[in-house]
């Protein structure tokens, strides 16, 4: 439980974290090396997903198009329907019921949007970019105001996505946390970009504080503070410069404030975001208390928002403090079965519950599945960071190998050109023609690789339940294989589910 060796040896050269601690201090609580790395949390907690099954039946099919009859050439899993939607009245549509996690000022996120966010357009699933890119662009210009004149980063994510998007899967919402909101970032993307959903952001999964960065320069990290953020050390103190130029201290962290939530402030702020021309409003909470949850909810119905994305510990990030992304919050099992018990009681009283979304540690479609399955009929889909994320990586890593000749042995033994290792690569080419497909990044046919996998396994698994639509899923689908995983989710024990019906049957 203490983190220590059990013989903790004077005169140790090192690993345990208190070792480290001891001469880098503050470093060690980020995962690193900044800009290279997704890292998730590795705590094992009592109850997870794991402790649910997919039940599967011998009879029925439900969803399947009206009029047609079910039967063994009709309830085959490719004609499964994986198709979602969210929003209040003007609803967007997904291929997959996953979307990307956000994308915000980390990084990995920046060097990497393309590949993403291409991938997540051509996929028809949508893409979420996330707090604080206008607010730490190099580039960024500021009217007299002190608002958002021009972004070019921001501009670039946004392009990128919109030259691929088909206008009818999917789409791009932009986050914004309290820096955001004070720089005039949903102003300028909407009067220059026509961007028609914002998000509203609380917190996230991996951490109860604000976003941050590392900043490698002084000078960046003065121009951070200027801008107005919480940056550390401080870099205005000439103690600090000095150990800086000196080499004591090689790095500087950019920290976004806590935001603090009201009913009042919510509701007025959804309304000037409606006055500006949004279609949709969503919002973006993370692990709080269940007095938050409750508040997301409620608050969330009342300002009719689009989707409440909940996002359960222990979310992955960029660079999240470590004890944070362990030891923080209510794990995602947990937090969806009050989001259930929550989102039943709003519905007793004729409350309309927003559409919602769980995140928080998935990264297959039987995870997902169940998830839709035990929020059933209030989830709509699932938000996945870095399983996304892995798909972009992968496939822009391929390509930097195949240009410089060593493509490692994992990936030549399905070939050496692009073709031969991009399973669906003829696909997108019938798609998009000869000269376009290649102008694809490779980890944007990444994250379509990736996707058609889920696709494929999702359907597998819902024809086995039976089930031929998304809508279709119910908690009926699912089993607890433990009595603690029963209690916490409403979920039957395994031992309890369907047995007064099939005691019927023996009786008979």
């Amino acid at each position: 439980m203490s983190g220590l060796c059990a013989k903790c040896v004077d005169g140790c050269t090192g690993g345990c974290e208190t070792w480290l601690a001891s001469f880098r201090g503050r470093e060690v609580l980020y995962p690193g090396p900044f800009g290279d790395i997704t890292a998730g949390a590795v705590k094992d907690y009592p109850v997870d997903y794991s402790h649910l099954n997919i039940l599967g039946y011998a009879r029925g099919a439900e969803g399947l198009p009206e009029g047609v009859e079910p039967g063994p050439d009709t309830a085959i899993f490719t004609n499964v329907d994986t198709t979602t939607e969210y929003g209040w009245d003007i609803k967007v549509k997904m291929k997959v019921p996953i979307f990307t996690g956000a994308l915000g000022s980390t990084e990995i996120a920046r060097k990497n949007w393309d590949h993403i966010a291409v991938g997540a357009a051509i996929s028809g699933i949508t893409v979420v970019c996330g707090e604080n890119v206008a607010g730490v662009d190099p580039d960024l210009e500021l009217d007299s105001n002190g608002k958002v004149k021009k972004s070019p980063e921001l501009d670039r994510r946004i392009e990128i996505y919109k030259r691929y998007h088909d206008g009818e899967y999917g789409e791009i919402l932009i986050q914004m946390n309290v820096e955001d909101t004070r720089l005039g970032v949903a102003e300028y993307v909407i009067n220059k970009h026509g961007i028609e959903t914002i998000e509203l952001k609380w917190g996230q999964g991996a951490k109860s504080i604000g976003g941050e960065i590392k900043v490698r320069s002084l000078e960046r990290a003065l121009e951070l503070k200027r801008r107005g953020y919480i940056v550390l050390p401080d870099p205005e103190l000439p103690e600090v410069q000095r150990a800086f130029k000196e080499g004591e201290i090689k790095e500087f962290e950019r920290h976004s404030r806590l935001g603090f939530v009201s009913k009042e402030s919510f509701l007025k702020e959804v309304e000037r975001l409606r006055k500006l021309g949004f279609k949709r409003i969503t919002l973006k909470t993370g692990a709080y208390s269940a007095v938050e949850l409750a508040m997301a909810l409620r608050y969330g119905a009342e300002a009719k928002v689009d989707l409440i994305t909940v996002d359960g510990a222990p979310g992955g990030t960029g660079m999240s403090p470590w004890p944070m992304m362990n030891e923080w919050g209510i794990p995602t099992f947990y937090l969806e079965a009050l989001t259930y018990q929550f989102a039943e009681k709003l519905s007793r009283r004729g409350i309309r519950v927003p559409d919602i979304a769980i995140a928080g540690g998935f990264s297959t479609e039987d995870g997902v599945l169940k998830a839709i399955a035990m929020g059933s009929p209030y989830v709509k889909a699932v938000c996945m960071g870095r399983a996304l994320m892995i798909p972009a990586m992968v496939g822009k890593n391929i390509g930097e190998w195949l240009k410089s000749g060593n493509l490692p042995k994992t990936v030549s033994k399905y070939g050496t050109t692009v073709e031969e290792i991009f399973v669906t690569y003829e696909e997108l080419r019938s798609r998009f023609g000869e000269e376009e497909v290649k102008k694809l990044p490779l980890g944007a046919i990444g994250v379509y690789t990736f996707v058609q996998k889920f696709k494929t396994g999702l359907q597998q698994l819902m024809a086995g339940a039976r089930k031929f639509r998304l809508s279709a899923l119910s908690r009926k689908d699912l089993i607890a294989l433990t009595k603690d995983a029963a209690e916490i989710s409403g979920i039957p024990y395994v031992m309890e589910s369907y047995r007064d019906e099939a005691e019927r049957i023996l009786e008979e």
